[in-house]
C-alpha cells in the first residue's frame, strides 16, 4: 500500500505548518520550477507599500522546521529589481518561532505599489544548524588580504 508521496517526498525533511485562522487559505510555499534553490512565500491579503516605509506583509503561515535546522527568508531579485527591497535580509525563522512569518518589505523608488494576495514576496530555504564554540585567541590576516566592504574590488 503507498502513502501518495513521491520518493522525494518520502525522504524530505518534513516542516510542519500552520495557517492563520484570521485570512483566507493561503497555499503552501512551494518551487517555481524544480531545479530552484528556495520555496516562494506569497502575500495573504492586500498590502500597499509606500517609500520610506517598511511594511510587514502577511504570508498567514507559521512554520516549524525539524530539530538541528531553521528557515532563512530571502529577498526575490524580481522584486529588487523593480525598487522593492526587503529589509532585514535575509531572516531567520528559529525553531523555537511559534508566530506567523512576515516579510518586512520597503519601495526604494517609483512610488507606492500594492501587492495582491497570491503575489510570491520572498523566498524560504531549509537551513542545517552548525554547533560551533567561539574561543578567544588571536586572529591573524592569511594572504594579502586587507581591509572590507569591497575591499577586493568586487
Amino acid at each position: 500500500m503507498t502513502d501518495g508521496a513521491s520518493p522525494d517526498e518520502r525522504s524530505a525533511r518534513v516542516v510542519w505548518v500552520e495557517r492563520t485562522a484570521d485570512l483566507p487559505e493561503t497555499p503552501l510555499p512551494r518551487k517555481a520550477t524544480p531545479d530552484s534553490a528556495c520555496f516562494d512565500l506569497t502575500c495573504a491579503e492586500e498590502t500597499l507599500l509606500e517609500s520610506g516605509r517598511v511594511t510587514l506583509v502577511r504570508t498567514g503561515l507559521k512554520f516549524r522546521p525539524p530539530p538541528g535546522t531553521f528557515l532563512e527568508i530571502r529577498p526575490r531579485s524580481g522584486l529588487s529589481s523593480q525598487g522593492v527591497l526587503m529589509v532585514n535580509a535575509p531572516g531567520t525563522i528559529d525553531r523555537d518561532y511559534a508566530l506567523e512569518v512576515k516579510v518586512p518589505l520597503t519601495v526604494l523608488f517609483g512610488g507606492p505599489r500594492t501587492l495582491h494576495r497570491g503575489d510570491r514576496v520572498a523566498q524560504m530555504r531549509l537551513v542545517a544548524e552548525s554547533d560551533c564554540v567561539f574561543r578567544p585567541g588571536t586572529v591573524r590576516p592569511e594572504g594579502e588580504r586587507t581591509g572590507g566592504f569591497g575591499s577586493t574590488g568586487v
